[in-house]
């Protein structure tokens, strides 16, 4: 059969090179057209699991609570104290100029919220209007202690506990389309993996997700535009202040500018790279041209594949131009090796018949070699992370369009062309190979040896594999993210963001009148084991009233909404315990607007306060405990009824909208974690935190919730594992397949994945050794260095069978193939370890770690197949059959 699909190659392609020069000369002008719509993203998607439920709860949970973008300007004087009048004017000054940014809805600091301490108010004063630190009169002195010492409100968030940093919060416009777009897209796709997608549906679905792939992408560079902007204006005040910007959008902003220079610095690096070492290698000017003529058409395919299926690049493909020319190179050195040593046997031969006999030789070796790098791949489209499933099927199509455009294009090329010189002259690649030859012929017992101990070693690092990482890692230490993640995560109460979810126990079911009221007994139980202690309610827990027990409660009205309406009825005189009856009406089903309850909440605060992980913690309970520090004690019922009249709407929007449902049955305890600290495990943190809230405050499970970015972030990470052994399951398997058949022997498949595998363990277990973590890009490594490091070992063996039969020596087979297939072995092992090591001048870590660590991998598989695997063969002595 392969016979059969040579000849009718030959017939097809070289016969009319010409021909297929043309078809790729129109496949490329098509494909640069399109590379048009080649489009980045850096999106906070882009980094949480496929189908997570726990995204779809912190969806609705933003929604409820206000879930707009927003970005952090971090603000501390140069030789001045923060609570002095000129720096707060200059303070004053940047604020008002970032209010002028396009699509700024709002920026809030320090100057804008109410001095509660400074002097001390009543909380019915506030009802009037409040002080600011913009106030003439203001003492200063008073107010540093206010924000540093005596407020909770406002400590470790609005100032640091030095009293010299300060934070401006910049809230985004909320832009409703954007919204719209992704519920749809949200709501198609679910039924989509339910399986209850109509046709209708499916084509509503492609529209909804290219129109909201293009409205992300104009958001996107907008967004852009608004970071520089934000910068320019930071600028012109950097020589009073310090300043560090902070927040997703800056984020996703830097991330793109990242992806960007990445792709420009890896694609130019590797081809001048790729330049140099081939002219380097082979010194003549079509050796340079005809296979950078492949490996540009082949980036220039893809990418405008990508361009036309709308397929963006993430931080975590935006390697894939350089991984393309390193492999594509790979095929075309294979090739151009295997030309020139059948020139250098028979000079005088035509140059139809070089090229058609390099084809016959390297069609089948390449041909499995693509396919087992495929596999590496395409193994990743089956983890859970949608970046790494991308990235997954970029790969995989990208390597079948390589192998077809070398053996298109290589041909095409060089068949009108005469074949000039014959290559002779001193060969010290190939005296370096044969000397491996030599060490592996008088040291194969310590080789073996030598591997069985990596191996163990190996092994011992993988069981110390972990996939705890801090987010702040994987940017350098010079970059703005780092450098204001950290000055949040020291000066500002931490930056990643943990919301827990507290909602009331279900209302117990309505009692006929065989069965006695809830309201026939003594006061209810609270749900803490306490009797409640609500002044007005009559024999209810005044939470969950049936008709009855309406009818007898005087206060009892159809509003239920517990903040947006007048306290103040129109007959109350002033009353002040008639508006306290008023908001009790209003908030008589807040399950936990009482004294008692928010008691319970400021314990579950002071709990999460004490975890060294955790920074600032906010809820409604720590509203209350300022208003408890200005009543001087704790509030009554008709106290906190007063207080809930007395808050402004502005101060209401702040203090307890974010933190309690409008039917006051469900509570938001904000909590943010510091991601810089070095024993932070989010894992066990979450359980921890779930653990002791179940144990310690009678909770039930159906109550307790924890979702924000850490959440969806540590979901992410701990599939990482069940990546990893997925991945690696279906590449072994996968490859060993492809093996069985091409070489059709269960020996020979087997040595021949021991270079890959030892590879691959050695670089895990160096990970583990020296304690870093698997991460997005790390993950990546086993499979596609099994891939490709399976390659040279597929060209050995396939030599090793052609060469075998001259003499039915395996020592001697062992030097003629290192003196011939050996020597293309070395330069694509040594283009393609050079290619990933350019990866190291990334500004993401995870892609210098994923070169430097393939790079190793590369390195470890070269050796492996020029030692060990010859080692195995001679040692073995399989019967070869390809």
């Amino acid at each position: 059969m392969t016979h059969r699909l040579f000849l009718s190659y030959c017939r097809v392609v070289l016969r009319h090179p010409l021909f297929w020069l043309l078809i790729v000369a129109l496949l490329s002008a098509t494909a640069a057209w399109q590379a048009r719509h080649f489009k980045l993203d850096a999106s906070a998607d882009s980094l949480v699991l496929e189908n997570d439920q726990a995204l779809q709860y912190y969806r609705g949970i933003a929604k409820r609570y206000g879930g707009s973008d927003f970005l952090v300007v971090t603000y501390t004087p140069k030789d001045r104290p923060l609570f002095q009048r000129d720096t707060l004017e200059h303070l004053s000054r940047l604020q008002d100029s970032l209010k002028k940014v396009d699509r700024v809805a709002s920026v809030y600091s320090m100057l804008d919220v109410p001095l509660l301490f400074s002097p001390q108010v009543e909380f019915t004063d506030l009802a009037s209007g409040y002080r600011t630190l913009l106030e003439p009169d203001t003492d200063l002195a008073l107010a540093k202690q206010e924000f540093t010492e005596e407020n909770p409100l406002y400590q470790d968030l609005l100032v640091s506990r030095d009293g010299n940093t300060t934070a401006l919060l910049l809230t985004l416009e909320d832009d409703q389309h954007y919204r719209d777009l992704l519920a749809q897209r949200t709501e198609l796709r679910e039924k989509r993996r339910e399986g209850t997608l109509s046709a209708e549906e499916e084509e509503r679905l492609d529209t909804v997700s290219r129109e909201f792939s293009d409205y992300s992408s104009q958001l996107q560079a907008e967004s852009t535009q608004r970071i520089e902007q934000v910068r320019g204006i930071m600028d012109q005040y950097r020589d009073q202040a310090g300043l560090f910007l902070g927040g997703v959008p800056m984020i996703a902003s830097d991330m793109v500018s990242f992806i960007r220079a990445d792709l420009e610095i890896f694609g130019i690096g590797v081809l001048v790279f790729l330049i140099l070492a081939l002219f380097l290698i082979f010194r003549r000017p079509r050796w340079v041209v005809v296979p950078l003529v492949c490996c540009g058409l082949t980036v220039l395919i893809v990418t405008g594949w990508l361009g036309f299926m709308d397929w963006k690049v993430t931080v975590i493909s935006s390697n894939y131009i350089s991984l393309l020319l390193i492999i594509t190179m790979s095929i075309a050195i294979h090739l151009t090796v295997r030309y020139r040593e059948l020139h250098e046997e028979n000079p005088s031969a035509t140059q139809a018949w070089l090229v058609r006999e390099t084809a016959a030789h390297m069609m089948r070796p390449c041909v499995y070699m693509i396919l087992t790098t495929m596999v590496g791949f395409s193994s990743l489209v089956i983890s859970d992370i949608r970046p790494v499933i991308d990235f997954g099927w970029m790969m995989t199509i990208g390597l079948a369009v390589a192998l077809v455009v070398c053996f298109l294009a290589f041909p095409a090329l060089l068949l009108p062309l005469q074949p000039g010189t014959a290559p002779g002259g001193s060969d010290l690649t190939r005296k370096l190979t044969l000397g491996f030859a030599t060490i592996t012929e008088k040291s194969r017992l310590p080789l073996l040896l030598t591997a069985l101990v990596i191996i163990a070693q190996a092994v011992w690092g993988m069981s110390r594999l972990t996939v705890e990482n801090r987010f702040i890692d994987y940017f350098q230490k010079d970059t703005e993210i780092h450098q204001g993640m950290l000055q949040i995560d020291r000066k500002l109460g931490g930056t990643t963001p943990l919301d827990i979810i507290i909602d009331a126990p279900p209302r117990p079911e309505p009692k006929t009148q065989n069965n006695q009221t809830a309201s026939s007994g003594p006061a209810s139980d609270d749900g803490f084991g306490a009797v409640d202690e609500d002044p007005f309610a009559a024999g209810d827990d005044g939470f969950g009233t049936d008709g009855a027990n309406q009818a007898g409660d005087p206060f009892a009205d159809d509003n239920t909404d517990s903040f947006s309406a007048d306290p103040f009825g129109a007959d109350d005189g002033g009353d002040p315990f008639k508006q306290a009856a008023a908001g009790e009406r209003r908030l008589r089903d807040a399950y936990w607007y009482t004294p008692h309850r928010l008691g319970q909440l400021i314990e579950i605060e002071e709990y999460l306060k004490s975890l060294p992980e955790t920074g600032k913690v906010l809820s409604i309970a720590t509203t209350y405990q300022v208003a408890e520090k200005l009543n001087g004690g704790p509030l009554s019922y008709m106290q906190l009824m007063l207080l809930a009249s007395f808050i402004p709407d502005d101060l209401r929007s702040q203090l307890v909208n974010p933190y309690m449902s409008e039917d006051g049955r469900q509570v938001r305890i904000s909590v943010r974690v510091i991601d810089s600290d070095k024993n932070l495990n989010r894992d066990d943190l979450l359980k921890k935190i779930r653990g002791d809230l179940l144990e310690k405050f009678d909770l039930q499970p159906e109550q307790v919730h924890l979702t924000g970015a850490m959440v969806l972030y540590n979901n992410m990470l701990q599939s990482l594992f069940d990546s990893q052994i997925k991945t690696l399951g279906y590449v072994f398997v996968a490859i060993m397949v492809m093996l069985l058949i091409l070489f059709r022997s269960l020996p020979v498949a087997l040595i021949s994945m021991v270079p890959s595998l030892v590879s691959a363990a050695l670089v895990l277990g160096l990970m583990g050794w020296i304690g870093l973590p698997l991460d997005l890009m790390t993950i990546t490594i086993t499979a596609i260095t099994i891939g490709i490091a399976v390659d040279d070992t597929i060209h050995y063996i396939h030599r090793f069978h052609e060469e075998l039969p001259k003499d039915n020596d395996y020592v001697a087979t062992m030097y003629r193939c290192h003196g011939s297939i050996g020597k293309a072995m070395y330069y694509t092992s040594l283009v393609i370890i050079a290619g990933f090591s350019i990866l190291a001048i990334s500004n993401f870590n995870p892609t210098v770690y994923f070169g430097l660590l393939t790079g190793l991998a590369m390195l470890v598989a070269l050796l492996s197949n020029l030692t060990l695997l010859p080692a195995l063969l001679i040692s073995v002595k399989p019967k070869l059959r390809v």
